[in-house]
């Protein structure tokens, strides 16, 4: 029977969480479907099948995290779904279901089993150390964790008695809708000493603090971007640019695209544009830090910085140098859409040589990025403001923008960082030269 693994959906990922089961044991699978849809630390992507057959375990729950290379699913001939003896993949329990402890109430949509699982050692129960937890999936016990429910009053309707996530959500709407108030279960340790969970239920020292656990993208760009800012020397250097031609120039060529059917630009089109061709004369900025070497990238692949729900993701667009800049902004809406949907795709987010962060939409004049490891440099764009400037003796009103280059200074020496912002703003201030 074909074992179903955790793939390596990215470059840096370790482990990867079941978001969602496509299929169910039983189901019949055709080659090409898609199979479960896993939360790596980019975005949530879908994993198709290789195999034609059926599903006949699932042996990673929703919720559930895993190393890569782990087992997470049987396809078969059908025949092994029968026999199974719990049909989610977890193991069968040894003990008999018990019945639910007369001191607590027992709320559930349906007793299936004539009450919860007994203190019998299961997988499940052993997984924090405590025998008498009730079998659940670790997605119900996220679920329950998070919306105060206590797994014991509940009757699981899973294979086995199991607690699955619709016992878990049915309980909790019930508590809401009806005020229900539900006791608190009693389970002294042996020895009559308090047990860790017991401890955990005595109020904080500050009660008014709310523990919000970070996603997987949040967790691997902290540390990342901590090992960054430990490990790479960052200096900073800040430019200002008129934009007041640029601003006019974008006017006109939206016009000429509108006319054709061709896609609207906006200011940071233009400027990726810009970006890519700057960075095309000077090849010095697109390298990364090696150690012994220092690696020059033939390809200009610039990544473009997306803020989604669940923390910061950086798809890429290959190849910027190369493309027109209507196709760069087709492209780039395109790349924010799907990382805004968690759809993007390994090959969506893998190459980048130097990054584009953008804070200018909310108002940010300017700021300094944290280089996105292994790139040696990125750019942080903020948000043009109207100010006097001299031209010509006269004072006039002008729309500056600021720039600031974080860079790597064990790749990059200032001068080569000041050289390219000073070719930066010479395209930026005659913009001909963006589509020329």
């Amino acid at each position: 029977m074909p074992e179903i693994t955790m793939p390596r959906l990215s470059d840096t990922m370790e482990d990867g969480l079941i978001a969602l089961w496509r299929k169910q044991v039983g189901d019949k699978i055709t080659s090409g479907e898609i199979l479960v849809e896993i939360e790596t630390d980019k975005a949530i992507m879908e994993l198709e099948a290789y195999d034609d057959g059926v599903l006949e375990r699932i042996l990673v729950d929703e919720g559930g995290r895993v190393p890569i290379g782990t087992p997470i699913a049987v396809i078969g001939d059908g025949t092994g779904t029968a026999s199974s003896p719990d049909s989610s993949g977890g193991p069968a329990s040894d003990t008999a279901p018990g019945p639910a402890s007369p001191t607590s109430t027992t709320y559930g949509r349906a007793d299936t089993t004539g009450g919860t699982d007994g203190a019998g050692a299961s997988a499940d129960s052993a997984e924090d150390g405590r025998a008498d937890r009730p079998r659940s999936s670790p997605l119900a016990r996220k679920i329950a964790a998070e919306r105060g429910v206590d797994l014991a009053n509940i009757v699981g309707t899973g294979p086995g008695g199991r607690i699955v996530r619709a016992d878990v959500e049915h309980v909790a709407d019930t508590i809401w809708s009806n005020g229900i108030v539900l006791p608190e279960p009693v389970r002294p340790a042996p020895n009559g000493t308090p047990t860790a969970r017991d401890a955990a239920r005595s109020p904080a020292p500050e009660a008014d603090v709310d523990e919000l656990p970070l996603s997987r993208i949040q967790r691997v760009a902290a540390k990342r971007l901590t090992e960054s800012k430990q490990q790479a020397p960052h200096f900073y250097l800040t430019r200002a640019v008129d934009l007041t031609a640029l601003t006019a120039f974008r006017t006109t060529l939206n016009e000429t695209l509108a006319a054709t059917g061709g896609p609207k630009l906006s200011i940071n089109d233009l400027l990726v544009k810009a970006v890519a061709t700057t960075i095309r004369a000077n090849p010095s900025v697109n390298v990364s830090f090696g150690g012994d070497v220092l690696r020059r990238h033939r390809r200009i692949n610039l990544g473009i910085a997306v803020a989604v729900e669940s923390g910061l993701v950086v798809p890429v667009i290959t190849d910027a140098d190369r493309r027109p800049v209507s196709e760069i902004a087709t492209v780039g809406r395109e790349l924010a859409e799907r990382a805004r949907a968690g759809r993007l795709q390994p090959a969506d987010m893998s190459g980048g040589t130097f990054t584009i962060s953008n804070l200018g939409m909310f108002g940010i004049e300017q700021f300094a990025a944290v280089i996105n490891p292994p790139e040696a440099a990125i750019l942080a764009v903020g948000a043009a403001t109207q100010e006097v400037r001299i031209v010509d003796g006269e004072m006039v009103p002008r729309a500056i923008l600021r720039l600031t280059l974080s860079a790597d200074h064990r790749a990059i020496d200032g001068a080569t960082g000041a050289r390219f912002l000073q070719d930066l703003a010479r395209m930026l201030e005659t913009p001909l030269r963006i589509v020329s």
